[in-house]
This record gives C-alpha cells, sequence and structure tokens, in this order.
C-alpha cells in the first residue's frame, strides 16, 4: 500500500473514531488545583485518583453512553490563578461541574464564582467553613469532614490521653487555612471547658514558603512548655518545622490535619517521622474494604506509576460520588439537574463502611475521621490516644 494511501486510510479511521466519540457524547469536568509549586502532591495526588475512577466508567462504557473528561488546569495553590482558571472551566470549556480544587486561599475565590456561574464545585480538597456555611450554598457540595472536626478530634484525644489544655500549642499557615484548623481546636478546647484558649502558644508561617523559625520562636516562648502541637499547614513547612522543633521539645507529640499530604510528609521527615499524627477524612488506603481495594486495582490499571495513599484515593472517592450523582441526574449534561441529584442521594456506601447522603440542608457527605499515627515508617491507625504518648 503506498504511504498516500495509507495516509488517507489513517485520515479515515481518525474521523471515524471522532464520529463514534461525537455521537457517544462527552462529558467535560473541570477542575483547578496545584499541580506545581510546594502543595503539587495534593493537586496531582487527587487528580490522579479523579482520573482513574473516570477512566475505569469510560472502560465501562461510560455515563448513559457519555465518556467522561477531565480537563485540570494548574493554579499552583495560588488564589490570582485559580479565579481566571474557574472562568475559563465554566465559560470556556463548558464544563458541567468543577470537582477536587484543593485548598482554602483558592476556595475563597472560587465558591463565589461556582455561585456565581451557578455551576456546582464538589469535593473540595479542603477542610475549610468557606464551603460550609449554614443553610448551605446550593452550588457547594463536599465530601470530606470538615477541618473543625479534624482539629476536634485531635483535642478530644489528646484530652483523653491526659494532656492538659494549656500544654497543647498551635502552628498554622497564616492564611484560612490555618484559621479553620486553628478555630475548630480553640471552639473544642471552649466546649470542654477550657475558656483562657487566647494563652495559648500560636505560632504562623507565610503560604507556600519553609519560614518557620519564627513561629517556632513563639511557641519555645509559652509559659507552659507544650506537650502537643496541632499543626494545620503543608507538608514542606511542616516538615521542616518538626524536624526544627524535636531538637528542643523531643517528647512532644506533633499532630497534622489531612491535607499536609501524609506520604510527602512521611518522605520530607525520613527518620524524624516516627510518632508524628495525622488525622485523615478517608479509610487507610491498605484497608480492605471494598471501595479502597477497587481503587487500588483502578491504579493498577490506569496508574501504573502511582503508589496508593491518601491523597488520590479521596481524589478516587470523590470521582466515584460525583459519577453516581451523575448517573442519577435526569440529564448528564444539565448542572441544575446534577444539583437536584446530589440532593437526593442518600445511604450511598462508596464502599469504606460508611453511608453518606445528602440533602437540600446537608451538602458534606462524611463526618468520619480516621487518626493515623507514623510507626517504623508505616502509617497505622491509631486506636488508643493514650499509645501515642
Amino acid at each position: 500500500m503506498s504511504l498516500n494511501k495509507c495516509c488517507v486510510l489513517g485520515f479515515g479511521v481518525g474521523l471515524l473514531f471522532t464520529a463514534f466519540s461525537s455521537l457517544a457524547g462527552e462529558i467535560k469536568v473541570g477542575m483547578t488545583t496545584a499541580l506545581s509549586g510546594p502543595a503539587q502532591s495534593l493537586g496531582q495526588g487527587v487528580k490522579t485518583g479523579v482520573e482513574a475512577y473516570f477512566a475505569m466508567v469510560n472502560a465501562e462504557g461510560g455515563v448513559k453512553g457519555n465518556t467522561l473528561r477531565l480537563i485540570a488546569l494548574d493554579d499552583g495553590y495560588e488564589p490570582a490563578k485559580a479565579a481566571p482558571n474557574m472562568r475559563q472551566l465554566i465559560d470556556d470549556e463548558k464544563v458541567v461541574a468543577v470537582v477536587g480544587n484543593v485548598g482554602t486561599p483558592t476556595a475563597i475565590v472560587t465558591v463565589p464564582i461556582a455561585n456565581e456561574k451557578q455551576t456546582l464545585l464538589f469535593g473540595a480538597f479542603t477542610g475549610a467553613g468557606v464551603l460550609r456555611q449554614s443553610p448551605p450554598d446550593r452550588y457547594i457540595i463536599n465530601y470530606r469532614a470538615s477541618y473543625a472536626q479534624e482539629t476536634a478530634a485531635m483535642v478530644k484525644g489528646l484530652l483523653s490521653a491526659g494532656i492538659k489544655p494549656e500544654e497543647i500549642a498551635f502552628f498554622t499557615q497564616n492564611d484560612g487555612y490555618g484559621d479553620a484548623g486553628y478555630k475548630g481546636a480553640v471552639k473544642a478546647l471552649q466546649e470542654n471547658g477550657y475558656q483562657n484558649t487566647i494563652s495559648l502558644a500560636h505560632g504562623r508561617y507565610k503560604r507556600n514558603t519553609k519560614n518557620v523559625e519564627g513561629a517556632l520562636g513563639t511557641i519555645l516562648d509559652a509559659d507552659v512548655e507544650p506537650k502537643a502541637i496541632i499543626m494545620v499547614g503543608a507538608y514542606a513547612p511542616c516538615a521542616a518545622f518538626i524536624e526544627l522543633a524535636k531538637e528542643e521539645l523531643p517528647e512532644a507529640l506533633f499532630l497534622n490535619v489531612s491535607f499536609v499530604g501524609s506520604v510527602a510528609l512521611k518522605n520530607a521527615l525520613a527518620d524524624k517521622a516516627e510518632g508524628v499524627i495525622i488525622t485523615q477524612v478517608v479509610p487507610h488506603y491498605l484497608s480492605e474494604l471494598e471501595g479502597v481495594k477497587e481503587y487500588r486495582s483502578a491504579l493498577n490499571q490506569f496508574a501504573k506509576e502511582t503508589q496508593p495513599d491518601f491523597v488520590s484515593l479521596e481524589g478516587y472517592l470523590v470521582g466515584k460520588i460525583f459519577v453516581e450523582a451523575l448517573k442519577g441526574s435526569k440529564s448528564p449534561t444539565s448542572r441544575e439537574a446534577l444539583i437536584d441529584s446530589f440532593e437526593s442521594m442518600n445511604q450511598y456506601d462508596p464502599g469504606i463502611g460508611v453511608d453518606i447522603g445528602f440533602s437540600k440542608t446537608q451538602h458534606q457527605a462524611s463526618q468520619t475521621i480516621w487518626p493515623t499515627i507514623i510507626r517504623d515508617g508505616k502509617f497505622e491507625l491509631l486506636e488508643s490516644w493514650q499509645s501515642a504518648l
């Protein structure tokens, strides 16, 4: 066969494939996230999880004959980039929804855009209150438990283990993310009868930096030497802080919220990771729960170079719950019908042993926290807070 005939044949096959794709239909889903910069392990992890589930669904015929396509734009964890990305996805790409965005600073600008454009923002990788209004914003729906719930679980666990309220200190990112976790812990302490929370040491650092020395100095100047430090930050500055703080406070507990990026934190700390606690909003990624086994199988099939972790598991669950709502929608390409489908979903277990659901007044799927601790270079479920001391 001549080269020209081959080219014509190839071109014809390409046109045929395009025609079949067009006939089948395509559902475009957006994401603006940190694919570069200090939080890139989070953005890339969530993206990998969502794409793995979408790939599995597409391999099985899609949603009502439509294939799923994720359009992910990089914002570097910076609000100034996230806002135009959000508008591009909604106005230019015509996505049916935006899923899996990473971060509180970016959510502060993307949530108003989602509401303005009447387009769903689902499953953002943040536990901040800006996405959890009461009553909830129609166009903002969450999978994960809040930062307030994570830090409240820490406070409850520490107090049950015998740590006194005045022995707790805070290390947080100096923005809305850090504020959300800090305020949640303060509220939990007050609800447990401790009102002098303003006296507790609180060191802060600037977002997208590792300038943690000033924050450490603030904590070391505390009137009462801290026995536990609740941390609300990204993995790089948190690792830098822990490494320095362990030299001065070798017996202290270091507790991180899920956003830190557990595997990235462990890897950054290396031999200094022992005993570090991280609260999780998903089960352990090596558990034998059906949804988690399915997740590992999807990674093995569609993301062979990726090792399982908590972040991509969350992305996978976000993708799975999103598709479940799409399947229940009267029109999978209708933004309003998709919201209605979410609000009618109840008692659905994505395979994690926890039933989830939504309603017009409930826009958060899960309320569950899974505390973990690093021991011998591995993540273990923290069954007893006393054992962490």
